[in-house]
């Protein structure tokens, strides 16, 4: 008799054991409410980038994950931003990697001059190996790196004259991020390189405080630097990524469903955004010389040469940055050269 009451225990502890995990599976998904902050106008290429992440989020999540989009600063800068994401204040932030690179030193990669020479080479690295060796290193700072977008080359801008050749920049008062990469790579090229926040810029110029600034062209254009600058050269002496970065402390509340969402949603948001800011170059310069400004497209002789000034800054930064990370770079870089 007791055999048998323990076999119908044991039997009722199955029914309810399994009734409990099928109404536990049953359960839907919860809503996740996201604060993704940027620091652009929602017609720049990245503020349309993070419209179609949202998009992307709505459908592959069925409406579960909902990116609210903050542009312009509306949660902070770029600094401000990281910083209430890594206190998991804020979910989510799309930032360039210059304010990263202040946290994680193996960021600065990308702040080196004349490090790449065309998109093929920059999204091999950014989407191969190393890029995602050093998206793995944020996780210690409380973010998920997710993948990289795209800031894009900067060009040099400037009120007082063409800049055609390297000699050119020689005592041009040029603004640069706060940065000791940007810092030395323009005082190495002749010029009187400083240091201000974005935001002093354009009143900056206006004054004539500073003769000349470098920035992507969709920065320069959406900022209407037009205004205040009159020539611009193309130069690519630097390539701006932006880093897409998850409060860890959201991260870590999310089922593997729910990151794997994020991830594929970040990259098809990435193919997006890449791809429409690079065919809106060509749009922007031809918009840029429509209002004035004087277009020179510098060419590859004077760039080498600007190329061998700065050669020493990659040998200065290269022992702070990791020499294992800056001579991977150059290797997949010239892999990608010698196709």
């Amino acid at each position: 008799m007791a055999h048998c009451i323990r076999n119908s225990a044991l039997a009722v502890i199955a029914v309810f054991a399994a009734s409990y995990c099928s109404t536990a599976a049953a359960q839907p998904a919860p809503e996740r409410n996201i604060r993704l902050g940027t620091c652009v106008p929602e017609d720049h290429p990245i503020g349309q980038g993070a419209i179609k992440f949202a998009e992307v989020m709505t459908r592959i999540s069925g409406a579960k994950i909902k990116p609210k989009i903050f542009h312009a600063c509306q949660l902070g800068s770029d600094t401000q931003m990281i910083a209430a994401v890594r206190g998991g204040v804020q979910e989510m932030t799309i930032v360039s990697s210059a304010p990263v690179a202040t946290i994680i030193k193996e960021f600065q990669l990308f702040d080196l001059p004349f490090l790449f020479q065309n998109e093929k080479e920059v999204d091999t690295v950014l989407d191969g190996k190393l890029g995602q060796s050093l998206l793995d290193l944020t996780q210690s700072k409380n973010m998920i790196g997710l993948c990289y977008w795209e800031n894009g080359f900067r060009q040099v801008t400037n009120s007082k004259r063409v800049v055609s050749t390297v000699d050119d920049l020689s005592g041009l008062k040029v603004r640069v991020m706060q940065n000791p990469v940007y810092i030395d790579s323009f005082k190495a090229l002749g010029a009187n390189a400083i240091p201000m926040p974005f935001t002093e810029l354009y009143s900056a110029m206006e004054t004539k405080a500073i003769d000349a600034q470098e920035n992507p062209l969709a920065n320069t254009h959406s900022s209407k630097f037009f205004e205040v600058q009159k020539y611009l050269s193309v130069t690519n002496h630097a390539y701006a990524p932006l880093v897409v970065l998850v409060s860890k402390s959201l991260w870590d509340k999310l089922d593997g469903n729910e990151r794997e969402q994020l991830r594929k949603g970040c990259y098809e948001a990435r193919d997006y955004q890449r791809n429409f800011n690079r065919k809106l170059a060509n749009t922007l310069l031809e918009d840029l010389k429509s209002k004035g400004m004087t277009i020179t497209n510098v060419s590859p002789a004077e760039i080498e040469k600007m190329r061998e000034r700065t050669k020493p800054i990659i040998e200065r930064y290269k022992q702070e940055i990791g020499p294992a990370v800056v001579e991977q770079a150059q290797r997949e870089i010239a892999a990608v050269r010698g196709r």
